[in-house]
């Protein structure tokens, strides 16, 4: 890395909920952000649930997003690398976005390295113990069957469908995340222990959780929650030595956890 550059971490925008207009204006405040930080940026981390629903049709894209997408294609022709990593809400991802906007996407934890600082990232779902439900599901939901079975309704009645159940899921799930369960209670936090029982890494970095955290563990590592940019617009910024968790927004600072 070059000495005035960073590495920035974000996730969880979930673009499309709650309605049209709200998604918007989150959408703008993020196409802002990227803005700003590609005067800096040596390589950019957007760590899954970009959308809160996506599939690619073979010749049709989801409606819509196109100030974000536009703006990320912006960034990787001007030469800033971004990595993609597929979340829940967006995991039926194929290759849109490395053929249209040159950006490798990933489907499962991957590790880095920078100044000698080892990164372990990916999204963060069905890792570690318990939401056996939802690991069912994942499979499930990965499986080309299943991805081949939604694909041939017509896009009208697939997307409706879908955005029908992935409002619904955040309805009912968006209030649990701003608790911080303890140590033993993150399941994230086992999983982080879990890994660097095999092999050291200085920061393993997730989203999925929506609660922005900063935990320290064991070796001097550090497990980092990236929040989310719907209620806390938190960020991970890597200067070369250190990463740290900031809000966008200074009073949202004392929203971030941490141990």
């Amino acid at each position: 890395m070059q000495p005035d550059k960073k590495i920035y971490f974000l996730s969880d925008f979930h673009l499309g909920v709650p309605d049209h207009a709200a998604s918007l204006v989150r959408e703008k405040r993020i196409v802002e952000f990227l803005e700003e930080i590609r005067k800096d940026a040596a390589v950019i981390f957007i760590v899954g649930d970009m959308f809160d629903f996506w599939y690619e049709y073979r010749t049709v894209v989801p409606r819509g997003y196109v100030r974000l997408l536009g703006k990320l294609a912006e960034i990787t022709d001007s030469g800033i690398p971004i990595h993609f990593f597929v979340g829940n809400h967006d995991m039926w991802m194929k290759n849109y976005f490395q053929q249209e906007l040159n950006i490798p996407v990933y489907f499962e934890p991957h590790a880095f390295e920078f100044n000698h600082k080892k990164f372990w990232v990916g999204h963060g779902d069905g890792l570690g113990p318990g939401d056996h439900g939802y690991k069912m599901m994942k499979k499930v939901f990965r499986s080309p069957v299943c991805q081949w079975l939604f694909g041939i309704l017509p896009p009208y009645i697939g997307m409706g469908l879908a955005n029908y159940l992935s409002r619904r899921s955040r309805t009912v799930t968006g209030t649990a995340d701003e608790k911080f369960y303890g140590e033993e209670g993150e399941w994230l936090i086992t999983y982080c222990k879990d890994i660097l029982k095999e092999k050291h890494y200085d920061y393993l970095v997730f989203g999925h959780r929506h609660l922005p955290i900063d935990f320290s563990l064991k070796g001097g590592s550090r497990y980092i929650n990236l929040g989310d940019w719907i209620r806390y617009y938190t960020y991970a910024v890597f200067d070369g030595q250190h990463l740290a968790l900031y809000a966008r927004y200074p009073e949202l600072e004392s929203k971030i956890v941490r141990q």
